[in-house]
């Protein structure tokens, strides 16, 4: 069911049938996953139950999206931190990526169709809405068995009532002659736990347990689950974030979407993370406030460090 390729990343089945909880195999994968986010912050999800076709709608949809004029395009705005639509930088000129708030529900979804067609577009709203609610089941499944391996599954309703999500549709075209071939470069996200999904143009990179880059090979059944800045500190400093950047070796235009997971409310370490060996490392704080830090001349300064905002 769990495999490591010669990356060491681990590739992990939650398509299986045997996958239930309290059985031997979630037990040991929720183990695995541990371990996977503890050493590099990452792992990849085969969920094979999406079919090709499904997958096929979802991107000729983003297509779609991208083939607006940017005048619209450039609509997508939020009065929340790194929610808005993104692109046109001289700095990283192959990037461009719009944002759904609460797209597993109806009305963020429809907020978003009604904005970029005002006349509607049925098509993408039910593609996509039926995507991001299958990846918010996934997501909320691997924190789930995060929660059950550390032994404080208590959490977990609390954790999705405060859990709030965001859609995001990237595009990364193809360098033209003499042009960067860096998507986007080396980071960290700043949320809980990033998800990405791709068309059929590789590209993406995480930075393995050595510190080595490593290139994923992802099928379309695969789904790239992330630790970020905001589990690190959740953890304790147990989980570390992945550090992950795209390169654009392919002469196609790379598509992914992305899910984001955010906290609203106090985000604190759970006291049973907390021992002799693990001293408390982070003081409660806020994900949005955090953000905003992240954007600010100081936190700049400090590279948008979780440590620096809210360390102990």
């Amino acid at each position: 069911m769990a495999s490591s390729r010669p990356s060491e990343i681990l590739f992990l089945d939650l398509s299986n049938e045997d996958l239930k909880p309290g059985t031997s195999t979630w037990i040991a994968a929720c183990k695995d996953i541990r371990r996977a986010f503890e050493e590099c912050g990452c792992f990849v999800a085969v969920y094979d139950k999406v079919p090709l076709e499904f997958n096929n709608d979802v991107y000729a949809s983003v297509d779609e999206l991208y083939n607006l004029p940017p005048e619209i395009r450039t609509q997508n705005t939020s009065n929340k931190p790194y929610h808005e639509y993104f692109g046109q930088y001289t700095t990283m000129p192959l990037y461009e990526s719009i944002a759904i708030e609460n797209p597993s529900l109806d009305c963020g979804n429809n907020n978003f169709v009604d904005l970029m067609w005002p006349a509607g577009n049925d098509r993408f709203r039910t593609s996509v809405h039926s995507f991001a609610k299958l990846v918010v089941e996934l997501d909320q499944q691997v924190m789930r068995m995060i929660l059950e391996s550390y032994g404080i599954e208590k959490y977990y309703d609390s954790h999705l009532e405060s859990s709030e999500y965001l859609l995001r549709f990237f595009k990364y075209r193809i360098p033209e002659m003499n042009e960067t071939d860096v998507g986007i470069p080396a980071h960290t996200d700043k949320n809980m736990v990033s998800i990405i999904h791709q068309n059929h143009v590789g590209g993406l990179q995480v930075k393995n347990k050595d510190g080595k880059w490593v290139d994923l090979e992802l099928s379309p059944s695969s789904f790239v689950f992330m630790a970020a800045e905001a589990i690190r500190a959740w953890s304790n400093d147990r989980i570390k974030p992945c550090e992950h950047q795209v390169i654009m070796k392919s002469k196609e235009t790379r598509y992914s979407i992305g899910l984001f997971s955010f906290n609203r409310g106090i985000t604190s370490v759970p006291e049973e993370l907390i021992d002799d060996l693990h001293p408390l490392q982070f003081k409660p704080f806020n994900m949005y406030d955090y953000l905003r830090f992240h954007k600010s001349d100081e936190g700049k300064r400090v590279n948008g460090s979780i440590k620096a905002f809210c360390g102990v």
